[in-house]
């Protein structure tokens, strides 16, 4: 059939803000202080949102008290809670993987319907990556794009979930299907956060924090090689300067390339593997960070199986990860008993791993390392990811 053409030339779409400003405070958290040091009849409205974990942190209590009326017994800290304090608002959802669901992103622009908010409205999540990621995409959708920022409270998500704009949600047992890419306008970094959490939550931030480091920092690798015992002593000073580290290695990469076309694609170094774990072991079964650090062992097995690394670098990267207790054998813990066999686990992992949103084709991209801070992202044939798992 014969046409014709016409063409409509758009600017790029604003991504919600043209600049983040992270804000790094000292001693214990005080979210009155940030966001309620001065009263300002034209400051914008705030959708304040939270989890049922965090909102029942001691640090947390002075802030969420302001919005739970006289009463301060009820109602309970639960999931659906929704108070007001003026004409801001904080919504408690429940807490973890399970729900990081549309549902949840929709409760939360509920919540901005119902209080009437405008498109100046300020969506604050104050939580780790579950909470941070879908109140972001909240943000992004409500009528068509208010304004967001963020208060991470785990070390997972001050090193990498809060930072860079990647927002969303699980669908359907898949990570993260549903999101867009829409910075937060202001990063409120507290690290005093971190003692308040479980050993499990700490030790996920952390395989991000090894993570980073063997992209970007070979000094803070080796540091936190030879220092596994930061798990037990919080309070060390390596951890502040880690996070200021992951921070400014993440902020970096995602000037250059927000929408990951090109070198922030480098930032998902084990999770192509970890992704796959994650949905075959059922969401939240295993926790995001133990899921990288395995998917890392399993990258650097790729690596040396299609000849980019040595096997030096392979027991580096495997020492350093089992030193901190993550899993590094072909077979994680979490799948056992689900499948018939080793063989048949794998052909699940790698089907789930097919449907990874960041790649470009039918084949399976992977990011690989030839040594710490050389890098390469590769499609890789199936017979050799099935050789490593």
């Amino acid at each position: 059939m014969q046409f014709e053409e016409k063409d409509i030339a758009y600017p790029p779409v604003h991504p919600g803000t043209d600049r983040t400003f992270i804000r790094f405070y000292g001693g214990e958290p005080d979210l009155n202080s940030i966001f309620y040091s001065s009263e300002e009849e034209n400051s914008p409205q705030r959708i304040f949102v939270t989890d049922t974990n965090v909102a029942s942190l001691k640090q947390m209590q002075p802030f969420v008290n302001f919005f739970r009326g006289e009463n301060y017994s009820q109602p309970k800290i639960e999931n659906g809670f929704i108070g007001t304090r003026g004409k801001d608002v904080l919504l408690i959802l429940g807490s973890g993987e399970p729900f990081k669901t549309i549902e949840s992103v929709l409760a939360i622009c509920k919540a901005a319907i119902d209080s009437n908010a405008k498109r100046s409205a300020v969506f604050t999540g104050i939580g780790g990556g579950v909470i941070t990621d879908m109140t972001a995409f909240a943000a992004s959708i409500f009528k068509r794009g208010a304004t967001c920022e963020l208060v991470p409270t785990t070390l997972l998500s001050m090193v990498d979930a809060a930072i860079g704009g990647k927002t969303g949600c699980d669908f359907d047992s898949y990570k993260n299907m549903i999101g867009s890419f829409f910075p937060a306008q202001k990063i409120h970094i507290i690290p005093s956060f971190i003692q308040s959490l479980p050993e499990n939550e700490y030790r996920s931030g952390m395989a991000e924090v090894v993570k980073t480091a063997l992209l970007y920092s070979k000094e803070l690798f080796e540091k936190l090689a030879s220092k596994p015992e930061i798990l037990q002593n919080r309070k060390d000073p390596l951890v502040e300067e880690m996070i200021k580290i992951c921070v400014n290695a993440k902020a970096a990469v995602v000037e250059q390339d927000l929408t990951e076309k090109n070198i922030r694609m480098q930032l998902n170094l084990g999770h192509t593997f970890g992704h796959a774990l994650e949905t075959r072991a059922g969401l939240g079964k295993v926790s995001h960070g133990d899921a990288v650090a395995w998917g890392i062992a399993r990258a650097a097995e790729l690596s040396k199986k299609i000849g980019l690394c040595t096997e030096n670098y392979v027991q580096t990267v495997k020492s350093a990860l089992s030193s901190f207790g993550w899993e590094t054998q072909p077979m994680h813990s979490a799948l056992n008993g689900k499948f018939a066999s080793e063989k048949e686990a794998a052909l699940s992992l790698f089907e789930a791993m097919k449907k990874d949103k960041k790649n470009a084709s039918n084949k399976v991209r992977f990011v690989l390392q030839e040594d710490v801070g050389e890098t390469v992202i590769t499609e890789v044939d199936e017979k050799d990811v099935l050789s490593v798992l």
